[in-house]
């Protein structure tokens, strides 16, 4: 992974991580929607295009909600 992807990987499960010790029925939810809301589209496509393949670092929270972001618009 690049220096840039690695960055994206420790964001996505640090948020993922956070949302699951406080709403933990919601975590993925609320971290596809952070998601979704703060980070650029460009950061949006690359962690997408990441988990499409293969995902390498992300944990099961993060995965699912990269994976409920859309891919087309990384939105």
């Amino acid at each position: 992974m690049s220096g840039t992807l690695d960055k994206l990987v420790r964001m996505a499960n640090q948020i993922a991580t956070e949302f699951a010790n406080q709403q933990p029925a919601r975590a993925a939810d609320a971290t596809s929607e952070h998601l979704r809301q703060f980070w650029d589209p460009r950061m949006r496509q690359a962690i997408t295009a990441h988990l499409a393949a293969g995902g390498a670092g992300l944990g099961d929270i993060a995965r699912e909600a990269i994976g409920r972001l859309d891919p087309t618009s990384a939105g």
